[in-house]
């Protein structure tokens, strides 16, 4: 099962199937590592939603809802890796 990183709830853990999309938002994901395979855990929204704070390759990172919209998901079950 599919779904986007703007549709995960906090602490939902999942891994990068593809970035949907082209141009400025696709590079700018790509240059932050955000790629296929890498494992992302949403650890914060914003009250509104808008922007969203993940943590991928040992870093926090955050985006924005457009841009997370883009990045389509496989969420992982919990305890598993």
């Amino acid at each position: 099962m599919e779904k986007k990183l703007n549709e995960f709830s906090v602490g939902e853990r999942g891994v990068v199937v593809r970035i949907e999309g082209e141009g400025q938002i696709r590079r700018r994901l790509f240059d932050m590592g955000v790629t296929p395979g890498a494992e992302i855990l949403l650890r914060k929204l914003a009250p509104l939603g808008d922007p969203v704070e993940v943590s991928l390759r040992g870093y926090e990172l955050s985006l924005r809802k457009a841009e997370a919209a883009s990045v389509v998901m496989r969420p992982l079950q919990e305890g598993k890796k």
